[in-house]
């Protein structure tokens, strides 16, 4: 941590929230790129295809919950470049299709030659009946850092656009709530963690737009029990990780501490765990096949590998998935959309 106190040629010491919103997100932010986030990282969704086969079973399980309305709504929050959104739509069954209403939220302008059935918003529509879906959307959702000092006060991180950094006011207020009721940090100089209150409102201001459905997102996270004790911030370029630098040229992230947005009635699983309800698993097709159906073998062995890598500890399948619902009845469809038989992140 440098205690360099002059400004100069790499701008004003903010904190992190403000660096990053505006290295994110301004006009001439990363997010706003042509290339879009599938240029520097690879997420669940560019993986494989199964993902999106997944989410279309599970905004076929809400379907079901709500009594197969007249019109469905299908939300894709942070879509890149509509990946997810136009996988789900190839994915659903013809009936199902044809009452559903797809949306990608996005800050960057609509990419061209997405499909015209996609509507492309800045913002999320509301009144949703249906699933509204946040794949790698909170961990980019900017917060301030705090940083442990030597008398063992936690205090603001303070950054310049050059990634050069500060220690800056003691935390107060709701941010010191936040941190002792959900993060509180050792006297231990040194300590660091992400005050995730913005994300909790973010994804509270994203629930509010569903009237009848479920929303779900899912992130790189830690629970309580996992809090990283020097934080996670880390920057990626063209699908390296890098030091991150809040200067637009590559992505800024840190885990989410998804407990801490959970509303009331919400459940945090883990991706393997949820996306094997949803009928993806990775176990090698039989062998016997590769002798009677060569072709078909080839095939489930590439489907059982993506599946492995969308499952697989260490990696994707450690992700978090924030089930909240919103109206879903208390009856068996209800519980199948809920993914109830799940074991909730914390009890593995």
């Amino acid at each position: 941590m440098s205690d360099d106190t002059r400004d100069g040629p790499a701008g004003e010491w903010t904190g992190w929230r403000a660096a990053a919103e505006a290295a994110l997100y301004g006009p001439d932010g990363f997010y706003r790129r042509p290339e879009g986030p599938a240029g520097h990282f690879r997420t669940s969704v560019h993986a494989s295809p199964l993902f999106a086969d997944a989410v279309a079973r599970l905004l076929c399980r809400v379907d079901e919950a709500l009594g197969r309305p007249a019109r469905l709504d299908f939300v894709d929050m942070a879509a890149g470049r509509g990946e997810l959104a136009t996988g789900v739509l190839a994915a659903l069954p013809a009936e199902v299709s044809a009452r559903t209403r797809v949306y990608a939220v996005e800050v960057a302008d609509r990419p061209a030659g997405l499909a015209h059935r996609i509507e492309w918003l800045h913002e999320p529509p509301s009144g949703v009946a249906g699933l509204l879906f946040a794949n790698e959307w909170l961990d980019n959702v900017p917060v301030e850092i705090a940083e442990t000092d030597s008398s063992g006060v936690p205090r603001r991180v303070l950054v310049r656009r050059d990634g050069r950094e500060r220690l800056g006011e003691p935390v107060a207020g709701a941010e010191a709530d936040w941190l002792d009721r959900w993060w509180p940090l050792p006297p231990e100089e040194g300590l660091r963690a992400e005050i995730g209150l913005p994300r909790g409102h973010a994804w509270a201001s994203a629930v509010a737009t569903v009237e009848r459905g479920l929303a779900v997102a899912v992130d790189y996270a830690h629970t309580a029990l996992t809090r990283p004790p020097f934080g996670t911030l880390t920057g990626f370029r063209e699908g390296r990780e890098t030091r991150p630098v809040p200067d637009g040229s590559c992505d800024l992230t840190a885990h989410v501490a998804l407990d801490a947005c959970a509303l009331p009635g919400g459940r945090v699983l883990r991706q393997r765990d949820a996306l094997r309800a949803l009928g993806i698993a990775g176990a090698r097709p039989p062998l016997a096949l590769a002798s009677t159906r060569p072709a078909e073998y080839v095939r489930a062995l590439a489907r059982a590998g993506e599946a492995a890598e969308l499952t697989a500890a260490g990696g994707l399948g450690d992700f978090g998935w924030l089930l909240q619902p919103v109206g879903i009845p208390d009856s068996p469809a209800g519980r199948a959309a809920l993914l109830v038989d799940v074991p909730d992140h914390e009890e593995q």
